[in-house]
């Protein structure tokens, strides 16, 4: 199932993040895509908030692709941007890092798409003009859908 939303703030983006993150359990992964400056790493502090993380702790891990972050569950913060193939994602042992019990948010995951498990959370973000993004976030059949989207139906369009 794939739900659209819209965000008007980084605030916006937050609240998002922060339902999906409640919801989220030991082994599950994020797969983030869309442009540089579209809000990715933003999601992921609102993420990392609703597992018991502080926002400031999160940032960018460009350079070091993965960052490990201890919280009521632990969220492993993996961003790919960096890396040329999905060979050198093996190579760093990103497959095993994927499987593990810990919630996995991924930046750039269209990078290493092959690798990702199927039923992974999916979050595509379109910038639309100035801070206004639709984030489309397709999500595999699961119970835990119907809670996240109460907490979100007002930012569905038309709901």
């Amino acid at each position: 199932m794939e739900v659209t939303l819209l965000s008007s703030c980084e605030e916006n983006t937050l609240e998002i993040a922060r339902a999906l993150g409640e919801i989220l359990g030991p082994g599950d992964v994020v797969a983030l895509t869309g442009d540089l400056g579209a809000g990715k790493t933003v999601f992921c502090k609102g993420v990392g908030e609703a597992l018991g993380i502080s926002p400031t702790r999160i940032v960018s891990p460009s350079f070091t692709i993965v960052t490990e972050h201890p919280g009521r569950l632990a969220l492993c913060h993996v961003d790919v941007y960096r890396l040329s193939s999905e060979d050198e994602a093996l190579d760093i042992g990103l497959d095993e890092i994927l499987s593990g019990d810990r919630v996995c948010v991924v930046e750039w995951a269209e990078k290493i798409r092959f690798l990702l498990p199927n039923d992974c959370i999916r979050v595509t973000f379109h910038i639309l003009g100035g801070d206004m993004r639709r984030l489309s976030v397709a999500v595999p059949d699961d119970p835990r859908l119907a809670e996240f989207l109460s907490r979100v139906r007002p930012l569905i369009p038309g709901g």
